[in-house]
C-alpha cells in the first residue's frame, strides 16, 4: 500500500471520507454494520486514537457513527470499497422525497413531513387537504408518523388545536 493522506470531499449534500485499505480479508461491508472484532489496516494509528481517547472501545466505530447519524435524524452512513480504498459516506438531508421514501413513507406521509419542512407545523385539516383524504386516514397517517416513524411530534389541545412538528423542532 501507498501513503496517501486520509481524503475528505465535501459537497453540498454530503460529505465522502476516503482511506486507503481494504477489508480483512472474508469481510464484507455487512460485517462493518454488527457488532465484530477490530482489525485495525494501520494498528499503530488505532493505538493512538485509542490512548487519546478517540476510540472507546475496539470494533465499534462505524456502529456508533450509524448510532449517532440515527440519534440526529441524519441518514446511515453509506460504507463501501473498491480496490483504491474505503469511503465513508455521510448524507446531509434526511428530508428528502428519496429518503422519506427509504424510511417506508408512504407518498402522503412525504407530503406531509416536506410541508412541515417549509411551514414548521401541521394540522390534521392541512394534511386532509394536502392529500385529499379523510380524517380518518389523516389521523391514522399522522399518528404513524408520530409513534411509528417518530418524525413528528404532537403538540397543542383536543381537536382543532392540535398540530404536528417535526421532532425536537422548537414551538413556533
Amino acid at each position: 500500500m501507498g501513503n496517501s493522506p486520509i481524503q475528505i470531499s465535501v459537497y453540498p449534500d454530503k460529505i465522502v471520507f476516503w482511506n486507503e485499505g481494504q477489508l480483512p480479508e472474508n469481510w464484507t461491508i455487512e460485517n462493518l454494520l454488527i457488532k465484530h472484532p477490530s482489525k485495525p489496516f494501520n494498528p499503530e494509528i488505532a493505538s493512538a486514537l485509542f490512548r487519546s481517547g478517540y476510540i472507546e472501545a475496539w470494533g465499534r466505530g462505524t456502529i456508533k457513527m450509524i448510532n449517532e447519524c440515527e440519534r440526529f435524524r441524519l441518514p446511515r452512513p453509506e460504507y463501501y470499497f473498491d480496490m483504491s480504498g474505503f469511503f465513508v459516506k455521510f448524507n446531509r438531508d434526511i428530508y428528502s422525497h428519496e429518503f422519506l421514501s427509504k424510511s417506508g413513507l408512504n407518498e402522503r406521509q412525504i407530503n406531509a413531513v416536506l410541508f412541515v419542512r417549509k411551514s414548521g407545523r401541521i394540522t390534521n385539516t392541512e394534511y386532509q387537504s394536502i392529500n385529499s383524504v379523510s380524517k380518518r386516514t389523516a389521523s391514522n397517517e399522522l399518528s404513524d408518523l408520530v409513534s411509528k416513524f417518530k418524525f413528528f411530534e404532537k403538540e397543542g389541545s383536543r381537536g382543532a388545536g392540535i398540530f404536528y412538528k417535526k421532532v425536537g423542532q422548537k414551538t413556533q
